[in-house]
């Protein structure tokens, strides 16, 4: 069996798959697998995976319901004891990355992350700690590996449109008996992504997870949702201000 799963889901972006690809088969590690699930893709995705198809060990390519279906789609194939779910366009930070992973201690694993700016510039994410998870995501889905048999049953459900991988967190998170923060960055994130195109609604959907899954007061939810406003105003009229408070200088050891 697989130590690691790789989940990517893909719809039109074959050459964010193939980045994707490209640091998979960079890991010196060789205990994992690759899925990936695209979702009927017009732009040359599906022939190249019926093409290669003995890269990843599991494929489809069909209609689906969109990104969350895509990922359970994907989980439900996995067979390897951790699921790290890294979609096209987004690529590991070293290709020291699954090994690492594999020899961790956790029900659920999580990381540092690397962004890319509109800029081109790649800076370092910090997680903060899983304690705060009532907050919202405490680090990118793309830097937390969870183990399958404690996700097993979960679903990303479409109810919640942007943020049903809150959700899906939350739950692995009171299943886990050992939760590990990891010493390292897991994933360089592709901008752009849903929760950035959608803020707005995802802050909604995380006020909604919050009161149906923590039971989260009506007033910690607003003092919650007043904050992240001010940091995304702040992320928008303010980068410089906001990328100190947020990013860490980047060892040149995590580059690629």
């Amino acid at each position: 069996m697989s130590r690691i799963s790789v989940v990517t889901v893909v719809r039109n972006d074959l050459a964010g798959l193939l980045a994707t690809r490209d640091s998979l088969r960079a890991q010196r590690f060789g205990g994992w697998e690759w899925i990936v699930v695209d979702g009927a893709s017009t732009d040359g995705t599906a022939a190249w995976l019926a093409a290669h198809a003995d890269e990843p060990a599991w494929w489809r390519s069909a209609p689906d319901g969109g990104l969350y279906d895509a990922m359970n789609v994907g989980l439900d194939a996995a067979r390897g004891e951790h699921v790290l779910f890294l979609n096209a366009g987004d690529t590991l930070a070293g290709p020291e990355v699954l090994g690492r992973l594999a020899a961790a201690d956790g029900d659920l694993l999580y990381g540092d992350a690397l962004e890319r700016g509109a800029d081109g510039q790649t800076r370092l994410k910090p997680a903060r700690s899983h304690r705060f998870a009532f907050y919202g995501m405490f680090t990118h889905h793309q830097a937390m590996a969870y183990r399958r048999t404690v996700a097993a049953g979960l679903r990303f459900e479409s109810r919640y449109p942007v943020g049903a991988d809150y959700a899906f967190t939350l739950q692995a998170l009171e299943r886990s008996e050992r939760v590990s923060r990891l010493d390292f960055p897991v994933c360089v994130f592709a901008p752009g992504g849903v929760s950035q195109r959608h803020a707005a609604v995802g802050r909604d959907d995380q006020t909604r997870v919050r009161r149906e899954l923590l039971g989260t007061g009506r007033l910690l939810c607003a003092a919650i949702t007043a904050t992240q406003c001010c940091a995304a105003a702040m992320k928008r009229h303010l980068p410089t201000l906001y990328s100190l408070g947020r990013f860490r200088p980047l060892d040149i050891s995590f580059r690629l």
